[in-house]
């Protein structure tokens, strides 16, 4: 088994990874990043189907927040194009702008008990949240029974947070509605969502490397601290010689890479019984009717198990071939945080499709995903994540299993890689003078 050193070594090369590589990296540590994917992006990547760019999970970038402000800290291009309306809800076959109204236009329209609800918001915006033990369902149920506002809130509880309405605790989304990003200002990649991630991957190979299709096997550890990491790589074993690990391939594989009985049990019993993974349901469509004139992302009233639809060639015509539109929409199944039958919950979302849009008939699937099991929607539902600590010195974890409280999607995956690194390089002043060993 040959090996070599590295300042720091990121296992996974999805979005919590690659921020915290291109982080570290620009801050002068040679950082490898290890995947064992063939490409960059984790399960917000991109793939190509017959001539379409089509994105496997995550398709909507969010600005204004950390991922933009990590984009601006390592000097990488972020190439966004933002939807103009950004947001609307589909119900009962007629758009609805709320850009401008926000919550009270949409509510108002809905039920007389808009009111209560809005106050609610406002409560929550003063720091009155509930407890965490009250489900955004049960907690709704206390100011409205309309049937139409529970169908909205339980399509944005899936839409942002891959679970259902009585799944996801009323304090995380009051929390991502009230202080969080809330997806107000987003764009779509051109490239793909893929392209941002290759951006980041060119500032890390500035100061270190990135091997895909090259699975990190174990994690070293003696004394409680990390000491390194074994990859397989062209079919031969590989031993990288390092303090400093950061794993976005979650806690679970964490703890199985580096044994149980390195951690602290207490950490080995949040890992087995803390974790939450969220389900969704991703469907590619291609048309050469257009199916909604929205040019963004649209969420839907009454459904089966359609949340949200975007319509991707508005923006960027160049991810279909020409006279083609690209749609993504995603579906979140009953249960989400537990087990379902696969087939079942897509032709629920498939009947959702074609009760929206008459045209679907002629529409071409394109691709069909369902993310769960050990390729969640969510490694841990918004409510459940665990600390980015691990109890051993050097190892921590980023990404979608260890975000802060009430965040959501590829800004909450940023987020954790900024505190974990800013942490990091808090404790090493002066890496600039350091001498740095090559890979």
């Amino acid at each position: 088994m040959t090996g070599i050193r590295a300042d720091a070594v990121v296992i996974g090369a999805g979005a919590g990874g690659l921020c915290a590589a291109a982080r570290l990296a620009h801050a002068g540590l040679h950082t490898l990043v290890v995947d064992d994917k063939g490409r960059l992006g984790g399960r917000a990547s991109t793939e190509e189907i017959d001539g379409f760019i089509v994105n496997i999970g995550a398709i909507a970038i969010e600005l204004g927040g950390v991922f933009e402000e990590t984009f601006n800290t390592v000097g990488a291009r972020l190439d966004i194009r933002a939807p103009e309306p950004a947001s609307s809800f589909f119900i009962d076959g007629k758009l609805i702008d709320v850009g401008r109204g926000g919550w009270s236009l949409l509510l108002g329209q809905l039920t007389k008990q808009a009111s209560r609800i809005l106050e609610k918001f406002a409560d929550a915006r003063s720091g009155n949240l509930p407890d965490g033990r009250q489900s955004t369902e049960d907690w709704l149920k206390s100011y409205t029974s309309n049937a139409s506002v529970h169908a909205i809130f339980r399509n944005l509880c899936a839409a942002i947070f891959a679970c259902n309405a009585d799944e996801l605790p009323a304090r995380a989304f009051l929390t991502y509605f009230t202080s969080k990003g809330a997806f107000k200002r987003f764009g779509f990649c051109p490239q793909g969502t893929i392209g941002v991630w290759n951006a980041l991957g060119s500032v890390i190979r500035r100061n270190g490397d990135i091997w895909l299709a090259t699975p990190a096997v174990e994690i070293h550890t003696a004394s409680g601290r990390v000491e390194g990491v074994t990859v397989i790589r062209d079919g031969q074993r590989v031993r990288i010689d390092t303090d400093l690990v950061i794993s976005n391939a979650g806690p679970k594989t964490t703890v199985a890479l580096a044994g149980e009985a390195a951690f602290p049990a207490a950490y080995v019993e949040q890992v087995r019984n803390g974790l939450r993974p969220a389900a969704n349901i991703v469907i590619n469509i291609a048309s050469q009717k257009p199916l909604i004139s929205h040019p963004g992302i649209v969420t839907f009233g009454k459904t089966r198990r359609l949340c949200n639809m975007a319509n991707l060639t508005a923006t960027c015509p160049e991810l279909a071939p020409s006279g083609w539109h690209l749609y993504v929409a995603y579906a979140v199944p009953v249960p989400a945080l537990g087990d379902f039958d696969s087939d079942a919950e897509v032709e629920l979302a498939l009947m959702d499709l074609r009760e929206q849009f008459p045209d679907f008939g002629q529409a071409r699937i394109l691709s069909v995903r369902v993310m769960r099991d050990d390729w969640p929607a969510q490694r841990s539902c918004a409510g459940y994540d665990l600390p980015r600590e691990t109890g051993i010195e050097g190892l921590w974890c980023v990404g979608d299993a260890v975000k802060q409280y009430g965040n959501g999607g590829t800004q909450a995956c940023a987020e954790t890689a900024k505190l974990v690194t800013d942490a990091i390089l808090g404790q090493r002043p002066g890496l600039s003078d350091q001498a740095r060993v090559q890979i």
